[in-house]
């Protein structure tokens, strides 16, 4: 029997308890105390393991306990100084070691793993460079609000300071992209580290660091494991009446409502579009947002921000109340001062960028259900008509767009013709660039699918190692990776990972030879375009080198018939596709 932990509440499904088994819940099956579904829940390990003196190490504890607590997967490369670790990893089987082919990869396996399903996985590395080629990786979960659980091999205790070979300091170097950065230094601490190391990274959503040295890790050790039932709050957070009152009446009293959803709200589709539905509210999405609601509902009009769609920005151009779910206000999204009723879980949301009518500290699973049964049902014929016609000249126009004769094919036909043959439960992983781009603006998304994407640091190379994690985490999905020739190539080396894993990602990289994005930054702040030419390899024979698929596109007519070819495919794959940098031309 074992437990699976809600990650939107922290609620504990006891298989005991229960008398049933999680497997055999119906898929429709909801959380009992903040009603999100069953795909929120994650699986824990129930059996309390005692160790013996003398019968095992450091690490073994140490890993043990992380298995305890749900951590399945270690993403790192093996090294000197954390060998120990290592070797425990090794011998558990209840979790799995992937060895990459760089640290940073490590680190945006680790991070894009929190994003997809709000629970921890490890990076292991060793001391010096293999902890500081974790950096980009870290922050982006650091930004994006994803734990992420470090651990990083260090040397001897008594050759830390002098200035060893493949020293550093560590801890402050980890400092500023943590929430919790500790040395273990004796055997005593490992069990109070490792768990506090854990409960951080779930609790502040962000990168816990522990350094262990690496005669620590083959310490004689002896500790029970400490279980994860009774350890965590419930996150089922709501506010007194008179707030929710508050906002109820501020909702009644609007003429011209919009409701932005943000990526904290990608778990409360159903909530979001009854309320929508309730007052006869359009909703718009952040980037990160896409996907809240399937796109094709009527009631959305796209996303908001330097992506956004002409029908969101005149909508809430004209709105006379925002309704803010889950949003961290980005200066990207570029959500006007108006009137606003915010949720978020994160206090210091509340008012992030201009003072709101009502601020809801919570969790939105709580507090929008109850915000549907205090507003008033508003059928606003008008209005819903605006919202039809706003919605249907943004369409005509990226219809118009989607031109199937130019050559180099243009990505906006290219996003047409993968919005069509992309599976409705897929999850869709970008980089950072001009397919990131073209994806956000033209791209229309079911709210089966999953989107991943570095957010806040958009830092490119992480549409692979994300599509990486998908695929490892949800093999019985359609894993694509929307990618460009700049992003691809910094992390290229590891589609051989995905080669080695047997793992069918689908990666469709945007080959305009250009950093696109930079060359039209350039142009439009009347710069000479320079420096943002690549020199590219072929792609589609690199895949074929590495044992995997590979597919050249070189015509709009060649197109659909690849993008079949790969989704068939049961291997890794990269379609290469030639394409313009230039827009709209």
């Amino acid at each position: 029997m074992a437990n699976y932990r809600c990650t939107v509440c922290n609620y504990i499904f006891d298989e005991e308890k229960e008398g049933i088994k999680f497997d055999d819940l119906p898929d429709n099956w909801r959380c009992p105390v903040c009603n999100s579904p069953k795909k929120t829940f994650i699986f824990l390990e129930k059996e309390v393991k005692e160790f013996k003196e003398g019968e095992s190490t450091v690490s073994e504890v140490l890993v043990e306990q992380m298995v305890e607590w749900g951590i399945k997967y270690v993403f790192g490369l093996p090294g000197s100084t954390s060998l120990g670790v290592l070797d425990a990893v090794r011998k558990n089987k209840g979790m799995k070691y992937v060895q990459v082919r760089h640290e940073q990869t490590a680190a945006f396996m680790a991070s894009a793993y929190g994003k997809l399903t709000g629970h921890p996985a490890a990076c292991l590395t060793v001391a010096g460079p293999g902890a500081t080629n974790l950096a980009t990786g870290l922050f982006d979960a650091s930004l994006d609000h994803s734990p992420v659980l470090v651990m990083t091999g260090m040397l001897r205790r008594q050759l830390i300071g002098p200035g060893s070979f493949q020293e550093i300091d560590q801890q402050s170097f980890f400092e500023s992209m943590t929430v919790y950065n500790k040395v273990l230094m004796t055997e005593d601490q490992t069990t109070t580290l490792i768990t506090n190391a854990i409960k951080h990274a779930i609790l502040d959503k962000g990168v816990s660091h522990i350094g262990i040295p690496n005669d620590v890790q083959k310490l004689p050790y002896a500790s029970k494991t400490v279980p994860f039932e009774g350890s965590f709050p419930n996150n089922a957070i709501t506010q007194p009446m008179f707030l929710i009152l508050q906002a109820a009446q501020a909702i009644n009293n609007a003429e011209r409502p919009v409701i932005i959803s943000g990526f904290g709200a990608i778990n409360q589709s159903e909530n979001i579009l009854e309320l929508a539905e309730k007052i006869t509210a359009p909703i718009v999405t952040t980037f990160r947002g896409k996907g809240v609601i399937d796109e094709d509902n009527e009631l959305y009009v796209g996303s908001h921000g330097d992506i956004g769609s002409t029908a969101a920005t005149e909508l809430v151009l004209n709105s006379d109340l925002l309704i803010v779910i889950g949003s961290s206000f980005s200066d990207m999204t570029h959500l006007p001062e108006k009137k606003t009723v915010q949720i978020d879980i994160d206090p210091m949301m509340i008012g992030r960028q201009y003072p709101v009518e009502v601020g809801l500290y919570g969790n939105s699973a709580e507090l929008v259900p109850q915000l549907i049964d205090l507003v008033r049902e508003n059928k606003r014929v008008e209005y819903l008509e605006e919202i039809r016609k706003l919605k249907k000249e943004w369409l005509d126009l990226l219809n118009e767009e989607a031109d199937d004769t130019k050559t180099p094919v243009r990505p906006q036909y290219i996003i047409k013709v993968l919005n069509e043959k992309i599976a409705d439960d897929a999850i869709i992983t970008l980089d950072i660039g001009e397919d990131c781009w073209w994806f956000g603006r033209n791209f229309w998304m079911k709210k089966t699918q999953t989107l991943l994407m570095s957010g806040y640091l958009a830092s490119m190379g992480y549409g692979l190692p994300a599509a990486i994690t998908a695929q490892l985490v949800n093999p019985e999905r359609q894993v694509v990776c929307i990618t460009g020739d700049g992003g691809f190539s910094m992390v290229m080396a590891d589609f051989l990972t995905a080669v080695r894993n047997e793992l069918p990602i689908k990666i469709f990289l945007f080959n305009n030879h250009q950093l696109g994005m930079i060359m039209q930054e350039q142009i439009v702040e009347k710069y000479p375009v320079w420096q943002t030419e690549l020199y590219n390899p072929d792609f589609a024979a690199y895949a074929r080198d590495c044992g995997g698929m590979g597919i050249s596109v070189k015509t709009p007519e060649e197109l659909p018939k690849a993008v079949d070819k790969a989704l068939a495919s049961e291997k890794s794959v990269i379609v290469d596709i030639e394409t313009d940098p230039r827009r709209f031309i």
